[in-house]
Order: C-alpha cells, then structure tokens, then sequence
C-alpha cells in the first residue's frame, strides 16, 4: 500500500537539460533518508516545461535507480486524455508502481466529463492510478461523490489531495470507502489530514528535508500525534518559505544550500529572489537542517 511520505521529487537542471546524474544520487538519498516512496515528474518535477521525451527519460531513471526498494508513482497528468495514457503506458512499461493523474486542468470538464476521462484510462492501462484533485490549478474540483464512483472500479486506489479541505478526507471516506488510500498534497495539513483519515502525503518539503517527513508520517500511522506535532513545528516555518514563490523554486533553492542540487528552474518560473531566500535559510536552520 501507498504510505507515508512520499516526496514529489524535483527534476535537477544542469545547463538547461534533465541532470540525469545528479537525479538518480536523490533516488539513493532519499531511499537512505527513509522517504517511502517517490513521485517524480509530477507539479514539482516541472512536468509543465519538460518535453514528452524527458518526462519520459525521467521516469525511466527513476524508476531504474529505485530498483523496487520503494514505490514510485509516476506523474502522467494532461489536460489531453490520449496524451496522459501514454504516459501511463510508458510508466508501465518501465515498471512504474502506479500512475499520479492530475484532475485536467484549462479544459474545465463537468463532473461527468472527470469521470469519463479518469475511465477511459483505466480501462486502457492496468496501471493503478492514483488521482490528483488540486483544485487551485486545474480550475476544477473532483466532487467526493465522483471520486467515488471512479473509487468502485479496482484500479482506482487513491487520491492526491491538495484541496485543503480536511473535511474533505471524512466526506471521502463516506463516498470512497475506508480502504480507499488518501494521500495530502499540501505539507501544512499533512498532520492533520492523517488524523481525519488520510495515511501519508506527497510532498514538496520532503525534498529538503526527507527524514523529518518521513518520521512525521511515521509517528502519525502509529498513532503518536504529539510526537508528530514537535516535528510539525520544526517544519512548519519550512513549509510557510518554500511556498513563498512557486514551491519547486523553494525546495530547489533549499536543496542547493544543502548540496544537493542546483536551484536551476525553467520560465516562466524564475530562481527565488533573496528576500526568499532568507527565509528559507532561516526555516532551514530552525529545522536543525543547516548551521
């Protein structure tokens, strides 16, 4: 099962190109750092800017490097139906562990169109999809009585939730069942969207600091809410100044003052100006993650 902390990992940039090299080094560091799993080429992976090849080369990469230590869902989100099954049957075909599929976003679909889209790929690949419903960038929200009506066919095995919305994880557990495997996207409520149900959490901070998420996540499946509150609170200024700017441009910033890559992004996203950058350094240090 799809558990825990599981970063959204970054695409490292050298020279404008995917760092393949220094990409498959994150793979091991944060295997080692205990993250349960990886999710690459999703929002933070710049899925936005990479080319169809490179989405793809990445995957491959990743998916390689894990060699089956922990799962990875592959990004294979579009606004385009046919262009998301390729890459579901891509991610398949190189031994991906399941497919993270964003809600598409410009094209506005009605609820039903949701459901006829997140279908149609489920019919086609047998690649286990997890949903992304991140209303605040594709401009539509996937209801919890549509979400759980995809829930009922077998392949559908979760969500990606970056509504906000704790609520919402009760409401889906009415709609989608106990069973049905819901997973944050927004590091701020990871705490306290497991204590309304939810059992991990793809996340951007998680690329800088992976074993304080990873042992937040831990202490929460166990049951131990005030030890996952102290690690909440050594993390929560990190979270607030890594989405300062564009989230990816924060953890990659954090990541290079840790040495771990550069902060090279594509445009229109731009590197963090210095007043973020500040902060960062600062919610760094309260982390215990930089002297």
């Amino acid at each position: 099962m799809l558990k825990g902390s599981l970063p959204a990992l970054v695409t490292p940039f050298k020279n404008g190109a995917p760092d393949i090299d220094t990409l498959k080094h994150l793979v091991d560091w944060h295997v080692d750092q205990g993250s349960h799993g990886l999710v690459p080429v999703g929002t933070t992976g710049e899925s936005s800017t990479l080319s169809h090849e490179e989405h793809e080369e990445v995957v491959r990469v990743v998916v390689e490097a894990v060699a089956g230590r922990i799962p990875v869902i592959a990004g294979a989100g579009s606004n385009n139906t046919a262009e998301s099954l390729r890459f579901m049957e891509h991610a398949k075909s190189v031994g991906a562990d399941a497919a993270l599929v964003v809600t598409p976003y410009y094209n506005k679909p009605t609820q039903a169109g949701l459901y006829a889209h997140f279908k149609t790929l489920h019919d086609a690949c047998d690649l286990p999809i997890v949903i992304y419903n991140i209303p605040g960038r594709s401009v539509v929200d996937m209801l919890p009585v549509t979400m759980g009506e995809l829930a009922k066919l077998p392949r559908i095995i979760g969500v990606k939730d970056a509504t906000g919305d704790l609520a919402r994880v009760c409401a889906q557990r009415i709609t989608c069942g106990k069973d049905f495997v819901q997973i944050s996207g927004e590091d701020a409520t990871a705490h306290g969207f497991n204590a309304q149900g939810g059992i991990g959490c793809i996340s951007v901070t998680a690329n800088a600091a992976p074993k304080l998420c990873a042992e937040l996540q831990e202490a929460t499946l166990r049951g131990d809410y005030a030890e996952a509150l102290e690690i909440q609170d050594r993390l929560m200024p990190l979270h607030q100044a890594i989405f300062t700017e564009p989230g990816l441009c924060g953890a990659k910033y954090a990541m290079s003052r840790l040495g771990l890559c550069s902060d090279e992004v594509r445009t229109p996203l731009l590197p963090l100006t210095d007043g973020t950058k500040s902060l960062v350094d600062d919610a760094l240090r309260h982390a215990g993650l930089l002297n």
